[in-house]
């Protein structure tokens, strides 16, 4: 099997390459900020598209962000691989204008991948954090 994201890809043949994730890419709104080998960061500008009936930013809106990021570290470089298992605690409210979502890889075996996904706003708030299996 050949790569998803070819390794040494710049970060504007990514982003056209994940593109094709429509949910997340278009109706979402996560951008692609940087990616490397085991390593994404993408970020998302929150509007009121994102937020719940009580104001704060919708946990959903939020997983899709770290899903995003992760499927970057997961995909750069390596032969496709997919989530088979996420949880994710949402640690605090945002009162910022825009999340960042870091993800890791923690340990690549031959078959299944770990990582990890901080999410961050723009003011430095650590508001979530994803831990995931993968499959490759």
């Amino acid at each position: 099997m050949t790569a998803m994201i070819p390794e040494g890809a710049p970060v504007e043949t990514v982003r056209s390459i994940m593109e094709k994730d429509v949910f997340a890419a278009r109706t979402v709104g996560c951008q692609i900020v940087e990616a490397a080998p085991g390593r994404g960061l993408c970020s998302m500008e929150v509007g009121p598209q994102h937020r719940n009936a009580m104001g704060n930013i919708m946990g959903g809106a939020i997983f899709t962000l770290a899903d995003y990021a992760l499927s970057i570290a997961a995909n750069y470089g390596s032969e496709p691989t997919m989530s088979i298992s996420c949880s994710i605690d949402f640690l605090s409210v945002s009162h910022g204008n825009v999340l960042y979502a870091e993800a890791a890889l923690d340990k690549v075996g031959r078959t299944v991948v770990f990582g990890s996904v901080d999410i961050t706003d723009d003011t430095g708030k650590l508001v979530a954090r994803m831990i995931a299996t993968c499959y490759k």
